[in-house]
């Protein structure tokens, strides 16, 4: 027995809103044999538009029955039963999750119209449930009242099940099969394809624009871990209605995917991530000479046409970088913009400043010192790691030069691995962000042996 459902609600996902109202047809194959209907209290407010499309006004439901008062009957009529509707994830989501806060598990299996009247009648302009009963010349009463759309769903089910000539009905029902957990839009072959390696997987709307990126170590459980469950929250009913497709690049390792995905999250700035898009000023030190001819050092933004000493993301981060200099290099926090006040330099009275900034001390012997914590900011490590890569004829290889994220990609794996130089012609070259830089750095002191370092002569 089929049980071809539809409600109306208060709003788009089961977390925060609730029922209004709900109808469900009992279906042998042939004809209705039960039916059930009834009008709910939301115990919530319907939003206007939501009274304005569907007509349902709180007046119409403040003496109707709350859900709780009426989940069993709802209960019996499902279980056992194939919980059929259309886009049936919607609505599994809102009965499910109402039905768990009346003590009900329902665990039933699922067919969801849009998905099937995609493979048995293709070709049509739209899959909305007016759009095609247009379609198949099915006449819809009440339209966005539950009993009126189960009515026309019925009819499309039935049509479905009389024009399946290859079993699609009978295959989504199988053990295995997600097409009952899929998106409404997602073609199958799409998710078939994923592979169980490490990658990067993107969520793209009706209009091909990618709207969610995600990494993982493998891929085709975490795009199936999106859609298993019947998540009654805002973000994964916005999933299941706006992704059309699923593409994919597969990694050679799970630190690649993390490089990858970081990327394309802030090229792409899909609608549905959160992490890793706040903006990001990069900054820099800078050196420059003063009308007293004493090296200074400063922070500032990059801009075009100007060459950074060092390059950072964080202002936090350049001044424990240069209070690190002065304090190893015997510098002045006053000629290095530390110290701002007009008072006596902090650096003389702790020791480590000669004077300079009262010009007591010689310029030129000064500047020497500025020039040797340049460059020593400057010989930052520049390694390799090298691991797995993607089909056992090659390796991956994450290149830093001189501290930064260079890129990644794969060489030979008989390849000899001489200077950095040697591996550019084989690597992509990405921009680097702080979270990449610390997520490499941290991985090469967690696993030493997978990192080739490369001498200062070597790197250029």
């Amino acid at each position: 027995m089929y049980a071809i459902v539809d409600i109306e609600t208060t709003g788009s996902y089961a977390a925060a809103n609730g029922i209004t109202e709900i109808s469900i047809h009992v279906f042998d194959g042939d004809k209705v044999i039960k039916k059930f209907e009834t009008l709910i209290n939301p115990q919530q407010p319907i939003p206007y538009y939501i009274q304005s499309m569907t007509g349902i006004t709180d007046a119409m439901v403040a003496k109707a029955p709350l859900f709780a008062d009426v989940a069993e009957e709802i209960y019996n009529h499902l279980t056992g039963n194939i919980f059929v509707a259309h886009n049936v994830n919607f609505d599994y989501s809102f009965v499910n999750a109402h039905l768990k806060e009346a003590g009900f598990n329902l665990d039933s299996k699922k067919l969801c119209t849009v998905r099937l009247s995609r493979k048995i009648f293709p070709g049509f302009p739209s899959y909305s449930l007016g759009n095609l009963c247009q379609s198949l010349n099915i006449r819809i009463t009440d339209r966005h009242r539950a009993g009126g759309d189960t009515a026309a769903t019925v009819e499309v089910f039935r049509l479905l099940l009389q024009h399946d000539k290859e079993q699609h009905i009978q295959k989504s029902l199988l053990r295995n099969s997600k097409e009952s957990t899929l998106p409404p839009n997602v073609p199958k072959q799409h998710f078939d394809q994923l592979p169980y390696t490490p990658g990067v997987y993107f969520f793209h709307n009706e209009k091909g624009k990618v709207v969610y990126v995600g990494k993982a170590n493998n891929i085709r459980y975490r795009v199936n871990s999106h859609f298993s469950n019947n998540s009654e929250s805002k973000q994964k009913q916005n999933f299941l209605k706006h992704i059309h497709a699923i593409s994919y690049q597969p990694c050679g390792t799970e630190l690649m995917a993390c490089i990858l995905e970081s990327t394309e999250i802030k090229k792409r700035w899909p609608i549905f991530n959160s992490s890793q898009k706040r903006w990001e000023d990069v900054y820099g030190i800078f050196m420059y000479e003063d009308q007293n001819g004493y090296l200074r050092l400063a922070i500032d933004k990059n801009r075009k046409r100007l060459h950074p000493v060092y390059t950072f993301h964080y202002l936090v981060d350049g001044h424990a970088i240069i209070r690190k200099l002065i304090k190893e290099f015997d510098l002045c926090p006053k000629l290095c913009f530390l110290q701002k006040d007009p008072g006596r330099c902090d650096g003389i009275s702790e020791g480590y400043c000669q004077a300079a900034c009262e010009q007591k001390e010689q310029a030129a012997s000064y500047n020497k010192r500025v020039q040797q914590a340049c460059e020593h900011i400057r010989t930052l490590p520049t390694f390799a790691i090298v691991d797995k890569g993607l089909n056992g004829e090659d390796q991956s290889c994450i290149l830093v030069c001189e501290g930064i994220f260079y890129g990644m990609g794969y060489i030979p794996a008989d390849a000899q691995i001489t200077n950095p130089d040697s591996l550019k012609d084989y690597l992509t070259s990405y921009k680097e962000n702080s979270f990449i830089r610390n997520l490499i750095h941290g991985y090469a002191a967690r696993f030493p042996a997978k990192v080739i370092r490369f001498s200062t002569e070597l790197a250029g």
